[in-house]
C-alpha cells in the first residue's frame, strides 16, 4: 500500500506540472487571465478575493502541486494490483475538475461555476486536467512495471495465455 501511495504521490506531482504547462500555455495564447491555483489561494488569503496578495503566485504552485501528488496517490491506490490505464487516468483527471470547478472552487469565491466561467479557461482547463490524468496512468505505470496487466485491456495477451 506505502508504494502505491508513494508511487502516485510522484507520478502526480509530475503529471502537475505537465498540466501546468498546458495552463501556462492557455494563459500566454490569451485563453485565459490568471492561473486557478493562484485565484484559488487569493479567495483563501485574508483581504479582498479580487485584489493580489503578496506570495499567492507561490503558494498557488505549491498548493497545486500539494493537490496533484495527493490526487496522484489517491489514485495509485485506485490502480492498486493493476496497471493505471490511460482511459481511467482521464476520467479520473476529467472528474476532479468537474468536482473542483462545479463544487468546492466557486464556494470559495475563487473562481466561478463551469456554467458561467469563461470558455477559454474551459477548454484550457479541461485540455490540462486530460493532460494530468493521461500523464499521471503513463508515469504509475512506468514506476511500477511488475503490475499485472488485466487480461481485458489486451485482447491479443489473453488469446496467447498471458496471465492477468
Amino acid at each position: 500500500m506505502m508504494r502505491e501511495l508513494v508511487n502516485g504521490a510522484v507520478s502526480g506531482t509530475l503529471a502537475t506540472a505537465a498540466m501546468s504547462t498546458v495552463m501556462v500555455t492557455g494563459e500566454k495564447a490569451g485563453l485565459m487571465h490568471g492561473q486557478p491555483p493562484k485565484h484559488i489561494v487569493r479567495g483563501l488569503l485574508p483581504g479582498s478575493e479580487r485584489r493580489r496578495k503578496k506570495g499567492e503566485g507561490v503558494l498557488g504552485a505549491v498548493a497545486h502541486l500539494a493537490f496533484g501528488a495527493a490526487s496522484g496517490a489517491a489514485f495509485g491506490l485506485l490502480c492498486r494490483r493493476r496497471r493505471g490505464r490511460m482511459p481511467l487516468g482521464v476520467g479520473y483527471a476529467l472528474l476532479i475538475w468537474v468536482v473542483s470547478y462545479a463544487g468546492w472552487a466557486p464556494r470559495l469565491s475563487a473562481l466561478p461555476p463551469l456554467e458561467r466561467d469563461d470558455p477559454g479557461r474551459q477548454g484550457v482547463m479541461a485540455a490540462g486536467h486530460v493532460v494530468y490524468g493521461a500523464t499521471l496512468a503513463f508515469l504509475l505505470n512506468r514506476l511500477d512495471p511488475g503490475r499485472a496487466i488485466p487480461a481485458e485491456a489486451s485482447p491479443q495477451m489473453a488469446s496467447q495465455g498471458v496471465a492477468s
